[in-house]
């Protein structure tokens, strides 16, 4: 009875409820908090990763105006079903150079975590076009205009710079050669030695919408095609010590 009296005590007087609820919230987020500052980092460091390139970005830039995070998630759950239809689970550092990052659970149209490589350039050219003609059950809308709006990488440089500023690990040159770079990718016959050694090998180098020039369907393609692709899955061993 004693017991149920202060808790009666505590119900009924709502400003020390108020502190004890206070002290209870403090507690819970104190210790879920604290350990991370004791931890090097929060993120496994995963081989393979790197930051976008300058065409990349500018892709997953035009793939954020468009939307297309509304109806596809980046983010493969580690249980069978979705690893079963989309390939292994997503891990925390294929988003590490994310702003923002494209994880959710919204699919309207299929999860997009490992989308890179499993088409051509020319069924995803066909597809932004017109989806349905691909996918006849499709209710994405066209986007065939992209093909015809040409960018030419003016600013790509000061987009760099602004990612480096937060913390994206572009070094000075990167930033210094985005817009050689921006042209070199989209560009087979073009010198881009220079982009494989500031990026790596795992960069895809063609004219991806089969068209001459720049457009954004170029960048959002270069884009789509790159993603899942950085990390050898043949060989990674997740870090059970984290």
């Amino acid at each position: 009875m004693a017991i149920l009296d202060k808790h009666a005590i505590l119900e009924k007087n709502v400003t020390l409820l108020a502190i004890f609820a206070f002290l209870v919230v403090t507690i819970g987020g104190l210790v879920q908090i604290v350990p991370l500052f004791y931890l090097d980092s929060t993120i496994e460091e995963v081989e393979g990763m790197r930051p976008y390139t300058p065409l990349e970005l500018a892709g997953r830039d035009v793939y954020l105006r468009e939307g297309c995070y509304v109806c596809h998630s980046q983010m493969i759950r580690p249980m069978r079903d979705e690893v079963e239809r989309y390939g292994h689970y997503s891990l925390a550092a294929e988003s590490m150079y994310d702003h923002p990052f494209q994880w959710g659970s919204k699919r309207t149209g299929p999860d997009l975590a490992r989308v890179g490589g499993r088409y051509s350039d020319e069924w995803h050219v066909d597809h932004l076009r017109s989806p349905q003609s691909v996918v006849p059950e499709s209710v994405m809308p066209k986007y065939g205009f992209l093909e015809e709006k040409m960018i030419d990488g003016k600013y790509i440089e000061d987009l760099l710079g602004t990612h480096k500023l937060i913390g994206v690990p572009y070094t000075q040159e990167m930033v210094e050669n985005g817009q050689e770079d921006f042209a070199a990718q989209a560009d087979p016959d073009s010198d881009y030695d220079g982009l494989l050694e500031r990026y790596g090998d795992n960069v895809n180098v063609r004219n991806f919408d089969g068209q001459p020039g720049i457009s954004e369907a170029d960048a959002l393609v270069a884009y789509l095609q790159m993603l899942g692709t950085l990390v050898d899955f043949s060989t990674f061993t997740p870090d059970a010590s984290r």
